[in-house]
């Protein structure tokens, strides 16, 4: 039975992941600037994280130090009064097109407020005014607002987050002309067992429109996670910190309906302190590398490759180049 027409190349494997860590084989966006999930620590029993970062270290296998068919410069610098700014700009090496982001963020810590404010080169503005543990302890509330001036576009959303041990809850409101469309999910864990629900409700519609469910387990060297997403999609992931130096990860996938699965290994070694290397391939054949030197205290540069095993003579193989800079 043909695989269903809606089903991505690779499903996404992880729980609550947007798209399969495989995916990161033909993605040519960076992934190292992602900010790291609060630790989950079993033994303390902290706040488990959200369901979006459900199986993040296998992701973060996949994901981070690769950039196919891209140059790509990031800045990040804070004021004096203690405005963060942080600089993106990138080239995509097959199409030529050029985009670039701005963000500036301002906390005031005293009172549990954050502003943001966004800009991206299609000339999209974002204002997003986060509260958190003020209302009460574990509770955040953000406001994200964007709006396009070329074409009068505008968009609302409104975030709820509240965590403690064992548990960590979010509700998200997309406000919209036709009808809020209402995004919640939950997880709990205890003694490293971890079993968390996403849902997405469409007012306009009055259906459901996702229904995930994933449930895992997790030590301080290994976790295993599993997912099924709207009763369709089947996947799991798996990762190890073998020692102080090499991690791993695999992943699996496959669609009812479906006798293909998909599958891929990745693995991070570092070299030293400042130097790691990583590697990565699926069933498709797609092989990635990349390779992270910190050349000084805050500069980073990152150089990737991705090869088609299949087709090594025919080209269309893919290199990138990233840069960091931190002041």
């Amino acid at each position: 039975m043909a695989r269903p027409s809606h089903a991505p190349d690779f499903l996404p494997l992880v729980p609550g992941a947007v798209r399969d860590p495989l995916d990161a084989l033909e993605d040519p966006d960076f992934s190292s600037d992602e900010e790291d999930a609060a630790p989950f620590d079993s033994d303390t029993m902290a706040v488990p994280p959200t369901y979006a970062d459900l199986g993040k270290a296998a992701k973060d296998i996949f994901n981070k130090g690769y950039g196919f068919g891209l140059v790509k410069l990031d800045v990040k610098t804070k004021s004096a009064s203690g405005v963060e700014f942080k600089t993106s700009g990138s080239s995509n090496t097959d199409t030529s097109k050029v985009a670039g982001t701005l963000e500036t963020k301002y906390k005031r810590a005293e009172y549990g407020l954050t502003f943001t404010e966004k800009w991206n080169t299609d000339n999209t503005l974002g204002t997003e005014i986060t509260i958190e543990d003020q209302i009460a302890k574990g509770l955040k509330l953000t406001f994200d607002t964007t709006f396009a001036p070329n074409t009068g576009k505008k968009s609302g959303k409104v975030k709820t987050a509240y965590k403690r041990e064992y548990v960590n809850l979010g509700c998200d409101v997309d406000f919209d002309f036709a009808g809020p469309t209402i995004h919640g999910a939950a997880v709990v864990g205890y003694e490293g067992w971890l079993a968390g629900y996403q849902m997405t409700f469409d007012t306009a519609k009055s259906k459901m429109s996702q229904n995930n469910f994933a449930i895992g387990y997790k030590t301080g060297d290994f976790q295993l996670h599993t997912n099924v997403n709207d009763g369709a999609e089947f996947g799991g992931s798996i990762y190890q910190k073998v020692n102080d130096t090499l991690e791993t990860a695999v992943s699996l996938s496959w669609t009812a309906g479906s006798n293909s699965t998909r599958f891929g290994i990745a693995a991070k070694y570092q070299l030293d302190k400042d130097a790691s290397i990583n590697a990565k391939v699926n069933n498709n054949s797609l092989v990635g590398v990349g390779y992270t030197q910190s050349l000084r205290s805050g500069v980073k540069l990152t150089l990737s490759a991705l090869v088609d095993g299949k087709n090594i003579n025919a080209g269309g193989h893919k290199l990138g180049l990233g840069l960091e800079l931190e002041a």
